[in-house]
Formats: C-alpha cells, sequence, structure tokens
C-alpha cells in the first residue's frame, strides 16, 4: 500500500471539500452563471423537444432506470471478470454501497453548509416543470455534491480497480452522462458538480487503488457468502 501516495491525494481531496464555498468566493462565480443563463435559453416553450428530454432525464423514474443501469453494469463486470464470482461482485457491491452511502451522510450532513441550487438562487428563473407535463426535478436542496455525481465517481471508483477496461470506460462515461442534464436544467451549479467529483475521486479513488487491504476485505467477504451459499442451498451449488 502507498500510504504516502494516498494521504497526500487524501488531502488535496478534503482540502476541496473544507473549502466547497472557495470557487464561488473567488473565480467561479462568473462562470457558474453563466453556464446557468446559457442553458437556460434552452429552457423554454421554444424548444419542446430538448425541454421534455431534459424533464426526462431528471425524474425520479429516471433515477430508478440509471440504478438498474449500474446493477447491470456490475453483472456484467462479474461476467467478463475472468478470475472472479458472484460472491467476490456481491462483496464489492456492498463494499461500494457502504462507501456511496458513508460519504454522502457525512458530506451532507456533518461536513458542508447547504448551499441553494441555481434555480433558487435566481429566483427560480428556469424551473423546468413550467414547460413540461413530467414531474421534473427542477433544484436540489444541497448543490455540493450532486447526489448523482457523488455515487457515480464512487461506481466508477471501484470499477477501474475491479473491472475490465470496457465496464470502466462505461462507469467514467456514466458519471458524466448522470451528472450533465441536473446542470443543464440548473439542478446544480458545474463548480460544484465537477469539484465535487474530483474531490470524491481524490479521497476514494486512491484508497481503492493503492489499498491492498481493500482486496483482502473482499475475499473474505467472498468465501463468507460462498460458504453461507453451500450451507443454505447444498443441492443448488
Amino acid at each position: 500500500m502507498h500510504t504516502r501516495r494516498i494521504l497526500f491525494y487524501n488531502l488535496l481531496g478534503f482540502a476541496l471539500i473544507a473549502s466547497w464555498w472557495l470557487p464561488s468566493v473567488l473565480f467561479w462565480t462568473k462562470l457558474d452563471d453563466d453556464v446557468f443563463f446559457f442553458f437556460n435559453q434552452f429552457i423554454s416553450p421554444m424548444y419542446p423537444r430538448w425541454v421534455e428530454a431534459m424533464a426526462l432525464l431528471n425524474t425520479r423514474a429516471f433515477d430508478k432506470v440509471m440504478f438498474g443501469v449500474l446493477v447491470i453494469m456490475l453483472f456484467f463486470a462479474m461476467v467478463r471478470d475472468k478470475n472472479g464470482s458472484w460472491p467476490k461482485w456481491l462483496a464489492i457491491g456492498l463494499i461500494m454501497s457502504a462507501v456511496g452511502a458513508l460519504l454522502g451522510e457525512m458530506l451532507h450532513m456533518d461536513l458542508l453548509a447547504a448551499r441553494p441550487s441555481p434555480t433558487v438562487w435566481h429566483d427560480e428563473v428556469n424551473i423546468l416543470n413550467n414547460y413540461t407535463f413530467l414531474n421534473a426535478k427542477a433544484t436540489a436542496s444541497n448543490s455540493f455534491p450532486s447526489d448523482h455525481g457523488l455515487l457515480a465517481m464512487v461506481f466508477a471508483s471501484f470499477m477501474l480497480r475491479f473491472a475490465d477496461r470496457l465496464i470502466a470506460s462505461l462507469a467514467v462515461a456514466l458519471a458524466v452522462f448522470v451528472t450533465m442534464p441536473r446542470i443543464l436544467v440548473g439542478g446544480h451549479w458545474v463548480s460544484d458538480v465537477y469539484f465535487g467529483a474530483l474531490a470524491i475521486a481524490l479521497v476514494v479513488l486512491p484508497w481503492i487503488l493503492c489499498n491492498a487491504y481493500i482486496s483482502r476485505l473482499i475475499e473474505r467477504m467472498a468465501r463468507f457468502f460462498e460458504a453461507t451459499a453451500h450451507r443454505l442451498l447444498p443441492r443448488y451449488l
């Protein structure tokens, strides 16, 4: 385990998290506003197809679909893993979920003050629901970091360590895909989303890529799951 390298990247990540407001106070404020108003011109009755597409990508139903996509990607990562089996990938999935939930709880509840989303900050300039019949999410209760970006980044980090190149590349692309619509409709500031993603990557990814203990934990959990399955379902295994 490369402890010094891990701690160095963690320090950068925690610095970004601790000073999450700094980009807006200094040089990111103008960019945040420019991005918001640039995409705001598309959120109008003049672009009905664009509006409906953005609304569709920002519904609770779409979130459930994306969760299904992550499960499917996890399944194919297991299938394409020549040295792995279902106990190993079940362990990876559980650890990955725990890491994502823990980070989300720490960031939103303990470490950060809430920053209003752009539509709230700009007096609801581009509320998507004004132009669509779909019940779309046009705001976010906490702009930094994006929940979509946080979970997608954690998923991509694990895939970069344990999956093959194809699945890892798709996971990274997915992290961009699920966060972009939230920026387009003003749900999140662009600096919050990508500074948040960078901070998560600097905190999580070094531990996942360089820490041998994670592999050992996964191996132990996999052996436990396999032994339990043989005890409970001896006829089918």
